[in-house]
């Protein structure tokens, strides 16, 4: 079989693992502040959950990686999905029993899939000519479309089943979302083969030995050598972050103006819409304008995003619509394509160290911006907070501008 037809085959698998496996990532989202609020009794630490999944991201992102580093993409892609799977089992035992640390034990665990679909965009590029790289990358984020707007779709239906089988309504959300990971780990256990990584590295003569010194200095050695990959991974890092603030308190903002959960669950999947759903023009744009330019459109668009957010009243609103849009498709933007530059630059002995501290980086900076979420929200409100995250827009704009001057090429 040619690399081109793995390439396909890859591509294709990937994609379909990462429609279900998103079902599984997102369907908690507009159900899991809540949880942890009815949990501990305080709106102060309503964001924990998802701040300790943000975490579990992180942690899971870098040992996930050095996984792929000795073994290929697909031993740490469903060690990835099968992790998640036991913290989402975990979370609905947490809502059972009233738990606040089960609860946040099982948002680490639940880290490892949105780890893996994490991983998952830079499996579809590492057999892909440089050219297309944006392009096979951002169908893969494109396919998250499907589980991650169905997802948060089905928190009422699941939360009604829940109530019917006697378990607390907003533990429904994480029951059906362990059936998606489950899902996602099968695929990729039965169809991602060859393994596109290995494979790589095969075809570029690449020798397959043991790797000297930890991930963290083989990354921090690549990024100094090629400076571009360090003002990638801040533009990704700060968008993600300014996502993820904004985002895991939305629900809350809602809930005050008393909007339904129904309702609450909609705006959750038109924030996801954007995300995901745009992303293949996204990946085009940014093979042919250039990758760099590409991250500034995202800074504008979470400019404006955070903007419309912070003059959005509680309950449901034209501006909080809007604004959560706007913040996923400024995301899909400056993701895509600073995702793009980091598979592009990343030298391909060390690429899964490179790829795996980027996303530890990205997830911490987003655990930070969550866990100050709630307090920013508890004492002062949800606009002080659209503005705090402004700050986290401008490192997106400087993650772009350093991004042009460190590279030659256009892409």
């Amino acid at each position: 079989m040619s690399l081109a037809a793995v390439q396909r085959r890859t591509v294709r698998t990937l994609v379909v693992a990462q429609a279900v496996g998103a079902l599984g990532m997102t369907i908690g989202i507009a159900t899991a502040s809540l949880l942890a609020r009815d949990i501990s009794g305080s709106e102060g630490q309503a964001g924990l959950a998802q701040t300790f999944q943000v975490l579990g991201t992180a942690i899971a992102a870098y040992l996930l990686a050095r996984v792929m580093t000795r073994s290929g993409r697909r031993v740490g892609l469903v060690g990835g999905y099968l992790i998640g799977a036991a913290g989402a089992v975990l979370a609905v035992v947490a809502g059972i029993v009233g738990s606040m640390v089960l609860l946040l034990t099982g948002a680490v665990l639940l880290g490892s899939t949105s780890a893996a679909n994490n991983a998952s965009r830079y499996a579809a590029t590492d057999l892909a000519e440089d050219r297309h790289k944006g392009r096979a990358l951002s169908v893969v984020v494109w396919a998250s479309t499907i589980g991650a707007v169905l997802g948060p779709n089905l928190t009422g239906p699941a939360g009604a089943v829940a109530e019917r089988v006697g378990i607390p309504e907003l533990t429904g959300p994480f029951a059906l979302g362990a059936v998606g990971m489950l899902a996602a780990a099968l695929v990729l256990q039965v169809s991602l083969r060859p393994d596109p990584l290995l494979l790589a590295r095969q075809a570029a003569g690449v020798p397959a030995r043991e790797p000297s010194g930890t991930a963290w200095r083989r990354a921090l050695a690549a990024i100094r050598d090629r400076p571009v990959l360090g003002f990638a991974v801040l533009a990704m890092a700060g968008a993600h972050a300014a996502m993820v603030g904004i985002m895991i308190m939305t629900p809350l903002h809602m809930e005050h103006g008393h909007a339904e959960l129904e309702v609450i669950g909609l705006v959750i999947s038109i924030h996801v819409l954007g995300m995901f759903a745009f992303a293949p023009l996204v990946g085009l744009l940014a093979d042919r304008v250039g990758r760099p330019t590409t991250v500034l459109i995202g800074a504008a668009l979470l400019l404006v995003s955070a903007i419309v957010c912070a003059s959005s009243p509680e309950g449901s609103s034209w501006q909080i619509v809007t604004g959560l849009f706007l913040l996923g498709l400024g995301w899909s933007f400056a993701t895509v394509a600073a995702s793009t530059l980091i598979a592009q630059h990343s030298p391909l002995d060390v690429r899964t160290d490179v790829q795996g501290t980027s996303d530890l980086l990205m997830s911490l900076t987003a655990a930070g911006a969550g866990a100050g979420a709630g307090l920013v929200v508890d004492l002062w409100g949800y606009p002080e907070l659209a503005i705090c995250a402004l700050g986290l827009v401008a490192l997106v704009a400087i993650g772009g501008l350093g991004a042009r001057a460190t590279t030659r090429v256009a892409v």
